[in-house]
């Protein structure tokens, strides 16, 4: 085994649980079953370029290391948070420079190169002098850019499930002669969000004060690990993710809810603008014209929170998302500008009618509709015989209904 994988599986020294008991071979890993069969079927003369991405403690970084393992290359690891492009570039050199077995340079939060160090791999991606394996916590749709992304396999990674946490933390028992009863290991599996790091840190603590087995309760032991683990990474897929519950929840008029995911972006530290500028969006996709005051309401809160911050701008995104997830809802305008943008970019340059043009011979023809008592006229204004808007009769829009409909009879 080379020096780098003792510096990923060795046992010795002062490393943090989580580190010494990493899984040292394919049986011994738990969870992500569905990478462990993409893995079976891997050449291991020819690896693929794959980039790893999910949560924190899934596994990432030790299957890396296990698919260089398989294959018997040679593993050269670079973290992207403590080198630079001249780092980079000299692993490249002396990954290149291997003979006797195939090269795999590993990165470690490959998102965090920027647009120079990611260049610097494209011309050794595209002829194979070695085989790239990186990992991220981010998308990597959304960190890399396209030219890297065409030359690598992404491999999504999923946090792992309560059960197979409970698993990971008994085979560490076994290996540290502890024996807690299984109330305890089913509370660290429930409390680390899929996070197989995390819950072996919380063992660590119960390994170095086994005092607590012996003597104190349940309760009491519980005490001692840490509480407060909740994932919200705004950098995250698990940002987006709970973003989208959140407009869903005020499109399906669900106000419990919309309170739920508003109060986790809240405690996450999400920013309060980016939640504001969503409503405002909101306010226009679904509800437009069933309810105008929603715009107004969602626009006024995105500037209130601008000047007021945080902790009293939680009442006024409370406030405006209440409102927003009551309100009578309508799609109407949304569909209505893209059947309009669809309709334009299918037609040559289309031209203004000569009696609505600025300065044209014709504009005298134009009909001035305050002219007439019902403040309006009919005459061509360039869309005859097209229908964009198709309202929803819902809430207001009703009303803006029925009043056309009586004004041109």
């Amino acid at each position: 085994m080379s020096d780098q994988q003792l510096g990923l599986f060795g046992s010795a020294g002062p490393r943090p649980l989580a580190h010494r008991l990493r899984p040292s071979c394919m049986q011994q890993f738990v969870g992500q079953q569905a990478i462990l069969d993409k893995i079976d079927l891997l050449d291991n003369n020819q690896l693929p370029h794959i980039i790893l991405h999910g949560p924190p403690g899934c596994g990432k970084t030790t299957l890396a290391h296990l698919i260089a393992l398989r294959a018997d290359a040679m593993i050269f690891p670079f973290n992207a948070v403590l080198g630079g492009l001249k780092e980079l570039r000299e692993i490249i050199k002396e990954a290149s420079t291997q003979q006797e077995k195939t090269p795999v340079i590993f990165i470690d939060e490959i998102h965090r190169f920027n647009k120079a160090q990611q260049d610097a791999l494209l011309p050794y991606l595209e002829n194979g002098e070695f085989c790239l394996l990186g990992a991220t916590t981010e998308n990597p749709k959304t960190s890399l850019n396209r030219a890297i992304l065409s030359r690598v396999q992404t491999w999504r990674l999923e946090a792992l499930k309560d059960e197979e946490i409970e698993e990971i933390l008994r085979n560490a028992c076994r290996q540290l002669s502890l024996t807690p009863p299984q109330e305890l290991i089913t509370y660290l599996a429930q409390h680390s969000n899929g996070d197989a790091r995390t819950s072996l840190n919380q063992l660590e603590i119960l390994h170095q004060n086994k005092q607590l087995l012996a003597e104190d309760s349940i309760d009491n032991i519980k005490r001692h690990l840490w509480q407060e683990n909740r994932l919200y990474d705004k950098n995250s897929d698990r940002h987006f993710d709970v973003i989208s519950a959140f407009i869903k929840s005020i499109r399906g008029s669900d106000v419990d809810a919309t309170l739920l995911w508003l109060a986790v972006m809240l405690d996450g530290g999400e920013d309060i603008e980016f939640i504001a500028r969503r409503l405002i969006i909101l306010a226009s996709e679904d509800i437009g014209n069933a309810d105008p005051r929603a715009l107004q309401i969602a626009s006024s809160a995105h500037y209130a929170i601008k000047n007021i911050g945080m902790p009293e701008a939680r009442i006024i995104l409370s406030q405006a998302s209440i409102y927003l997830a009551h309100a009578p809802k309508s799609n109407a305008c949304y569909q209505a500008i893209d059947r309009a943008l669809a309709y334009v970019r299918k037609q040559p340059t289309l031209q203004v009618p000569n009696h609505l043009r600025n300065h044209h011979p014709q504009k005298k023809n134009y009909r001035y509709p305050h002219e007439n008592p019902k403040h309006w006229i009919q005459q061509d204004y360039g869309a005859n015989k097209l229908q964009f808007y198709q309202d929803d009769q819902q809430g207001y829009e009703k009303l803006q209904h029925d009043f056309q409909r009586k004004n041109r009879s």
